[in-house]
């Protein structure tokens, strides 16, 4: 039987790594929606050379390799582009994901993305898990893992939806504000609910 998909989410900080990295130590698939988005765009990926032919051999490093600053600089000026950049890669990005989830050989796979919400793939999953943590806690997190400051973590929360916005979409939230026991037992009482649902989320 297919396995059904959990979408797992999160702002900055908040743990959503470490969350998905328990999941992944019981068995269960976790595809990390960045890291796909950046696969799409890799040496020999067909996504790399339509960005290359639209914008000149300028956007690519010495090694081949996208130059994601100058393709942001162009895109962020000019909303036309980055329109015709996200019809490119989305589609890729999705079939890419849906092919990855498709492998899982647990009853659940996990898709795991910062924008579950703001990007409205929370409506391709059959059921939403925030990883939920108090703000000053993100912030003291992401700056000592980013090693940044203060301002630029705030503005980056502030890109992100809301807090409220991802907790009303949740089915389930797991608080992370202990330490990596507490949140390996509250994983482990959800995956075990979890394997109990097969199939019959939403």
């Amino acid at each position: 039987m297919k396995p059904w998909v959990l979408g797992l989410t999160g702002g900055i900080g908040s743990g959503k790594s470490a969350v998905a990295a328990c999941f992944a130590e019981l068995g269960v698939l976790a595809v990390d929606a960045d890291q796909v988005a950046r696969f799409v765009v890799e040496p020999g990926q067909p996504a790399l050379a339509e960005i290359a032919d639209r914008y000149g051999s300028g956007i690519l490093l010495a090694d081949g390799r996208l130059d994601r600053t100058a393709l942001r600089q162009r895109i962020f000026q000019l909303p036309e582009e980055r329109k015709w950049l996200e019809q490119l890669l989305h589609p890729l990005i999705g079939a890419e994901v849906s092919s990855r989830l498709a492998r899982a050989i647990s009853p659940y796979a996990i898709l795991e993305s910062p924008l579950l919400i703001e990007s409205g793939q929370f409506r391709t999953v059959d059921r939403v898990l925030v990883v939920d943590a108090p703000e000053a806690l993100q912030l003291s997190r992401a700056m000592s893992r980013d090693k940044a400051g203060e301002a630029q973590i705030a503005a980056i929360m502030r890109t992100q939806a809301s807090r409220d916005e991802r907790l009303r979409h949740a089915d389930d939230v797991l608080v992370n504000d202990g330490d990596l026991c507490s949140l390996r037992a509250q994983v482990e009482r959800l995956h075990r609910f979890y394997l109990s649902l097969k199939g019959e989320a939403r």
